[in-house]
């Protein structure tokens, strides 16, 4: 009981009729933004928890190296 295309292209005109061409662009543009910097704070905070990985495994093998 999906929406098809036809549905939706009236659901988009009338989305269109009331907020106007403009108005539309505009707030897709504002979306594409937050969605572009979502996907970089998550690549962003993945690579973080690499390093902070990275260093905790070091610091381990250094420690167990100083105790022998």
């Amino acid at each position: 009981m999906g929406f098809g295309w036809q549905e939706l292209l009236i659901i988009l005109v009338i989305v269109a009729l009331i907020f106007g061409t403009k108005k539309l662009r505009g707030i897709g543009s504002d979306l594409g933004g937050a969605v572009k910097g979502f996907k970089d704070s998550v690549a962003t905070d993945d690579a973080d928890e690499d390093k902070t990985a990275e260093a905790e495994t070091s610091a381990k093998k250094e420690s167990d190296e100083a105790k022998d």
